[in-house]
């Protein structure tokens, strides 16, 4: 193949795969369920992860991003947080954990399936030290997982 031709049809490739999952219609259950679990919500963007439907929105002034599989059933729900405004006891447990030297970059609390609640700080120490922590309400650290 012809070098010139290479970059370009390399480039359309991407694209075309990229855009693919933007092809696709919302499926209908998603719609509704969260239509139904969320009747306030204002800035409504539908994210086709083609395995999952994340949904980008305001609710009360404050932002959230709600998770449903292609079937409309719900997965969880984050809002954006503070670290300033997290209770006591989150705070407490994150300054007793062997990563209280690490900086927080994000602060997020997690609306579980069942009435669970989670809160998942991103720290980092480095550009490559990057970790997510997740605590329950009392404050106990009960999973990490490395990111990006």
């Amino acid at each position: 193949m012809n070098r010139k031709f290479l970059i370009p049809g390399v480039i359309l490739i991407f694209a075309t795969v990229s855009s693919f999952a933007q092809i696709r219609e919302i499926p209908k259950p998603v719609r509704e369920t969260f239509a139904n679990q969320y009747p306030k919500a204002e800035n409504t963007d539908f994210k086709d992860q083609l395995v999952k439907v994340d949904v980008n929105f305001e609710q009360n002034g404050e932002k959230f991003i709600a998770s449903y599989n292609n079937k409309g059933d719900w997965k969880g729900t984050e809002k954006e947080w503070s670290f300033e405004d997290l209770p006591g006891d989150i705070k407490d447990g994150f300054e007793k954990s062997k990563y209280a030297d690490w900086e927080t970059t994000e602060t997020r609390i997690l609306y579980l399936p069942g009435g669970g609640e989670q809160y998942r700080l991103r720290i980092r120490k480095s550009d490559v030290q990057k970790k997510y922590l997740y605590f329950n309400k009392k404050g106990r650290l009960i999973r990490e997982a490395i990111t990006l």
